[in-house]
Formats: structure tokens, C-alpha cells, sequence
């Protein structure tokens, strides 16, 4: 039996799970776990299947399941379980999260293949090369901006790349670039959002007497720092930790709420819906 994936969203009407479960059952298919979410919000629907069938034929499987929801004119994804998300990690200068990434994928918590690591500095091309992995210098100034951005996407069409993670890399994405990768590039930021942009952010936490140091991992659009989030989390800091205290637990923040974004986006986990996401945990 062959495991799939299938995610589907459409406008919410009465029939969509029976009609769903009907062309699962064509394709001879058993359902393992499923999720699903109504938006009274926005009138949407949303839902998330594990199951398994005999049909090794994914593109098969799926024109049968299509028939059957056809009338609910759903945005569709079905994905052989088996086929993994392909990833594309950029990283600059701060390493924690690219360390702490390639580990969780090489013990195998992360169900990615780590397919390059791009940076606009050097530094961690060691990093890459100790777990096997390429890695891509692309430096980055002004006036070579433009090209390093087409070097990038040559790259994530050369490695087939499903999503790019940018693990701490210190350059703003383009609105070109944003419109070419919709809800396929994933960032780390420090904060909670909103708050503390710009530089030494952890000095200005401090400057501001927080209590609470947090993390927000997010799909990038061309709205700086505004696009649907994935995942966050806090942690209670107090008066006595000095910059370099809040920074040190900033990063441990960064990495978790970083794996686990990756790990909902890899997992197909994580549908947007406008500028929010239906996270199935």
C-alpha cells in the first residue's frame, strides 16, 4: 500500500467530505488521519487527508478523487507521502538555525531533502560541507543584487527545489522574486511579530524592559514581515538578562518555531487563506 497526502480548500458547501471520501474509496484508497476546518470568517473550507491505497500511480489517483469534488472547484494537492519536499536553505552570518536544521535532517526529524545551502558570505560553507550538502556563495550588493536574485532562482530550478528556507539570511527578497515563489519561501524572525525591526533587535528589548523574547516563523510576500505565519512562540525573559542573555534565548526560540514551520510546510500541514494560514497540527 502506498502512503498519500491530499489537502483541499474550496468555498464551504454541504457534500465535500462524502464526495472526498467516494473518490478515495475509487481509488481503493483507506483513510489513516483527517483533519478539516470551516472559516465562518471567510465561508472557506479546508482539509487534510492521510490514506493509503494499492494505486502507485499518484497522477491516476488523483484524476479519480478530482472527479468526484470537481463540482466544488477545490484547489487540489495530492502527494505520494513518500515524495519528500526538496529544500533550499539561504542562509548569511548567524548560523544557529542552518546548524540546527541540518541536524534535525540528518537524525531524520525533518521529512525534507536538503538539497543546497546558499549564503551571500562564506562562513558557512564549512557548516554545509560537514553534513554533504552544496553550497552556493552568491554574494550580494547593490548593484549586483539583481543578478545574485536570478543565481538564486537558477538554483531552485537547477536542485528542483519545493521551498526555500531562509535561515537567518540577512537580505530582503524582491517583489519579483516574492510573485515568483508564492507561499514557497519561509523565514525566521525575531520577535513576536510585530515589533523590534531593524537593527539590534535584542538591544531594543532590552532598552524597552521586555518580558518576553519570542520567535515568528512566516511565508515572505512582498509586505515586509507581513505575510500568513506559521508558527510562533515566547519565552519569559526577566530584568536581569543583559542583550547578550536575551539574544543567546532568542535563538534557541529561532530555532524551534523554525524546525517546526519546516516541518508543517514539509508535511503539508499549512494552508493559506489570504493573509492567514489553517495550521493541521
Amino acid at each position: 500500500m502506498r502512503p498519500y497526502v491530499l489537502t483541499l480548500q474550496c468555498d464551504d458547501r454541504p457534500g465535500i467530505v462524502r464526495s472526498l471520501a467516494d473518490g478515495i474509496f475509487e481509488a481503493e484508497g483507506n483513510i489513516l488521519e483527517s483533519s478539516q476546518f470551516s472559516d465562518t470568517a471567510t465561508g472557506r473550507f479546508f482539509m487534510r487527508t492521510n490514506f493509503e491505497s494499492p494505486e502507485d500511480d499518484v497522477t491516476a489517483v488523483r484524476a479519480t478523487i478530482a472527479e468526484r469534488v470537481t463540482p466544488f472547484d477545490p484547489a487540489l494537492m495530492l502527494r505520494s507521502e513518500g515524495r519528500r519536499r526538496r529544500a533550499m536553505i539561504m542562509v548569511s552570518r548567524f548560523n544557529h538555525c542552518l546548524v540546527d536544521l541540518l541536524y534535525r535532517w540528518e537524525i531524520g526529524e525533518l521529512p525534507i531533502d536538503v538539497e543546497v545551502v546558499v549564503s551571500n558570505h562564506d562562513d558557512c560553507r564549512p557548516i554545509a560541507e560537514r553534513h554533504g550538502v552544496p553550497f552556493e556563495h552568491v554574494p550580494v550588493t547593490p548593484a549586483t543584487r539583481s543578478a545574485a536574485e536570478a543565481r538564486m532562482l537558477e538554483l531552485v530550478g537547477e536542485h528542483d527545489v519545493d521551498f526555500v528556507v531562509l535561515a537567518r539570511y540577512m537580505q530582503i527578497l524582491s517583489d519579483e522574486v516574492c510573485a515568483r515563489l508564492p507561499g514557497r519561501v519561509i523565514n525566521i524572525h525575531h520577535s513576536f511579530l510585530p515589533g523590534f525591526k531593524g537593527a539590534k533587535p535584542y538591544q531594543q528589548a532590552f532598552d524597552r524592559g521586555v518580558k518576553l523574547i519570542g520567535a515568528t516563523a512566516h511565508y515572505v510576500t512582498a509586505d515586509l514581515d507581513e505575510g500568513p505565519i506559521i508558527e510562533q512562540d515566547v519565552v519569559r525573559v526577566t530584568h536581569a538578562d543583559d542583550p547578550a542573555a536575551l539574544a543567546a534565548v532568542g535563538r534557541d526560540v529561532e530555532r524551534v518555531v523554525l524546525a517546526r514551520a519546516v516541518r508543517l510546510h514539509a508535511e503539508d500541514r499549512v494552508l493559506v487563506s489570504g493573509a492567514r494560514t489553517v495550521v493541521f497540527t
